[in-house]
């Protein structure tokens, strides 16, 4: 049985990437800070696998990382811990640079002397996948052009710059030591355990509770979105059968504006659980000052990755949030103690 070391396991990407190799048959070890955004509760349909171990820790930890590599004999690296909220960068980038930048250098430090210490076998088929954003290419006309891999980097945000320098991390560590590395850049993910601080999940509670959805500018940036699920399944095919020292782009082709998916939302909403007093939650929509550098339009061709490695994105926009929205209003323990507890819902959310 493969192992994988899972980074930010316990986030929302990383714990869909997690259930879908364990219930694959994968041996999965998820290391995790457990930091607000980070719940072991959305791993509870596999807390109790055979395959599968939780570890509480930091990857900038090198001694700890390199311990878990050797005790677990890791055949495999997805590095997905990441502070993500662009918003939160723009109030304090300093813990972007420490977890994104250097937080990652220190993994790929443990990664690659573990490497060298592995067999000939071993150490052809081992992989480092660096699961990054579309957000490293900056912005995009309304009207044309798409990101693929080969466009520049031109990051618009502290986060997104933190997330660059990490790529060109990676990418330095294959070209000078050799480490055999993977990285894919992917669009808006959304899907069941969301964080509620992004878009889709804070507009999808504020909504069912009546409260203002706050919008940016006029609603009118893009955003290509991609159902969580969908990417769980790309990722597990580029850190097994993608190149070594190669980029995938991972996307849905489904972009909406911002305010064409508070809308969807919203209808969804009023088709399920209708307000009292019979009036659509569109009048809930409040634009608001929009954030600084804020990023036009993001849109991902997958061509690459469909081509070579035979995926595509099995569900549309529509029938993606449609799952999204059953799931929310389906399990209400899951997000109802983070609505009360430790997060207020004051961040608008949005890529």
């Amino acid at each position: 049985m493969r192992t994988i070391l899972v980074t930010g396991g316990a986030g929302f990407i990383g714990s869909a990437v997690c259930r879908h190799l364990v219930r694959g048959g994968v041996r999965v070890v998820n290391l995790d800070k457990l930091t607000y955004a980070g719940n072991p509760v959305s791993l509870k349909a596999i807390e109790n696998a055979p395959n599968y171990r939780l570890v509480e820790g930091d990857i900038a930890d090198v001694p700890l990382v390199l311990d878990l590599l050797r005790a677990e004999q890791v055949d495999a690296i997805m590095h997905l811990a990441a502070e993500s909220h662009v918003d939160r960068s723009i109030d304090g980038p300093g813990a972007f640079v420490e977890t994104n930048v250097v937080g990652t250098f220190r993994l790929l430090s443990a990664a690659l002397e573990y490497w060298r210490e592995l067999d000939t076998q071993r150490r052809a088929t081992f992989r480092f996948h660096h699961i990054s954003t579309d957000e490293v290419f900056g912005d995009l006309p309304f009207d044309s052009g798409v990101f693929t891999e080969e466009t520049a980097y031109a990051p618009s945000s502290p986060y997104s710059a933190s997330k660059a320098a990490s790529d060109h991390f990676v990418r330095a560590w294959h070209e000078t030591y050799g480490l055999p590395v993977v990285i894919s850049n992917c669009s808006n993910n959304y899907g069941p355990f969301h964080f509620p601080e992004k878009l889709i999940p804070l507009t999808i509670l504020n909504a069912l509770e009546g409260k203002p959805l706050p919008v940016y500018g006029r609603g009118e940036n893009v955003r290509d979105w991609l159902f969580v699920e969908d990417h769980a399944r790309a990722l597990e095919l580029v850190v097994t059968r993608g190149a070594v020292g190669e980029s995938y782009n991972v996307g849905g082709r489904e972009e909406r504006t911002n305010l064409q998916v508070v809308e969807a939302i919203c209808d969804a909403l009023d088709a399920r659980v209708p307000l009292a007093d019979g009036s659509s939650r569109r009048r809930l929509i409040t634009f608001v000052s929009d954030r600084p550098g804020h990023d036009r339009r993001y849109a991902i061709d997958p061509s690459k990755i469909e081509t070579d490695l035979g995926w595509s994105a099995q569900e549309s926009f529509e029938t993606g949030l449609a799952r999204t929205v059953d799931w929310y209003l389906e399990n209400r323990w899951w997000w109802n103690p983070i609505r009360s507890g430790t997060y207020a819902g004051e961040r608008l959310g949005g890529g």
